[in-house]
């Protein structure tokens, strides 16, 4: 056997024994980052390089789901990495014309056009569109200074690793649906369970007042004021707790919506509350989708930081930004009011408090910076991968 015939041997091989490997994880794993993650990982490792992307596709829109060792001009500008931002291989995904192993093909990348010197050279990418059945699901782009070298096996590769990384994504997401719709079953039984409690905490109290009204028909009014006191208590206890419990258990503060969609309509819905102050709101990436647990805290982290700008700011103007990356979920809500000359979270600064155990509870942090004169800040970041 002669040894260019025995090289290419042990490369098949190797690529098959990747293939194994990449079928074997996919197989495994029903946790959509893990999985994004070590498909470009191995796909790095066979081809030798070292930067790969992955768009995947919503409803609402394109986002960027897993990157690898991305140079520091892509990683550091948020701009680059919206999935909303005009994108030559996205768009061309959108229109059909990304389709089949015949068309996995080297693209020029629009975002990085102006930018080789400053992106470690890179200026290409490889383009694997991901499909299921006729569901456009997304792209995987992994990026080369030199794409001389790839061959049209190659590319067939590339696009036997994209069929097993769509049937992976899918299973993913039926399997995120279905403990989503167990979730929203959860919260009914609770729901439920919170108004049975209430019902029996309003009994309760009836049964107070009529002992109240029977001690007054038999002219005993100082007899009346225990019960009347007891039937007062039950109600403040009770009653704002449970109206607050079942609210927020079966309707979540987002209603159904994606985290940004719900924060534009925050933002609207604030700025329309006000008398002369303005709200802008800021998405990147914002159709990634994330767990229902840090979309609820982010919402209600910047709904405290909009309330905490409309009683104490004086200001003129509020921004929102919101930056989803594969990684983490990033929240700044900032305005141009009179700021404070403590940025400590002083007794009675309540809000503070609960915005930076909300972003604590789920493995964040949180930062607040104000100086007189110069308006305050809230920054809230959540990581992504655990959750």
């Amino acid at each position: 056997m002669s040894e260019g015939i025995g090289t290419g041997i042990q490369r098949r091989n190797h690529e098959l024994s990747v293939l194994n490997a990449i079928a074997r994880e996919l197989n495994r794993s029903v946790n959509l980052s893990d999985a994004l993650d070590f498909t470009l990982s191995e796909v790095a490792e066979l081809f030798d390089l070292s930067t790969g992307w992955i768009w995947l596709m919503e409803d609402s829109g394109a986002y960027l789901a897993a990157t690898r060792n991305l140079p520091p001009t892509l990683a550091e500008n948020s701009r680059l990495l919206d999935g909303s931002s005009y994108c030559y291989c996205l768009d061309t995904f959108k229109k059909g014309d990304l389709e089949g192993a015949a068309n996995v093909n080297v693209v020029s990348c629009s975002r990085l056009k102006n930018l080789m010197h400053e992106a470690d050279g890179l200026r290409y990418h490889a383009s694997i569109p991901l499909y299921s059945s006729e569901k456009k699901l997304g792209v995987m782009n992994v990026a080369s200074t030199d794409w001389r070298s790839l061959s049209t096996e190659d590319l067939q590769l590339l696009y036997t690793i994209g069929d097993l990384l769509s049937i992976a994504v899918e299973r993913a997401r039926l399997f995120a649906e279905s403990a989503r719709f167990g979730a929203s079953e959860e919260r009914n039984r609770l729901a439920r369970e919170i108004h049975d409690t209430l019902a029996q905490t309003l009994s309760a109290t009836t049964l107070q007042l009529e002992s109240a009204e029977a001690m007054l028909d038999a002219d005993a009014p100082d007899k009346a004021r225990a019960p009347l006191a007891r039937a007062l208590a039950l109600t403040r206890s009770n009653l704002d707790e449970a109206r607050r419990s079942v609210l927020d258990l079966r309707a979540a503060p987002l209603k159904g919506r994606p985290l940004a969609e719900a924060l534009k309509v925050l933002a609207e819905r604030w700025e329309s509350e006000q008398k002369n102050v303005s709200a802008r709101f800021i998405p990147v990436n914002g159709a990634h989708p994330m767990p229902p647990s840090v979309e609820a805290a982010l919402y209600r982290i910047c709904q405290e930081a909009l309330t905490n700008v409309s009683r104490h700011a004086e200001a003129s103007r509020a921004t929102i930004h919101l930056v989803l990356a594969p990684q983490s979920a990033r929240l700044t809500v900032e305005d141009d009011g009179d700021g404070c000359a403590e940025a400590a979270e002083t007794p009675g600064r309540h809000g503070l408090t609960g915005m930076r155990e909300r972003a604590e509870l789920l493995g964040g942090t949180f930062a607040f910076t104000s100086a007189e004169g110069e308006g305050a800040k809230v920054e809230v970041e959540i990581p992504l991968e655990s959750k």
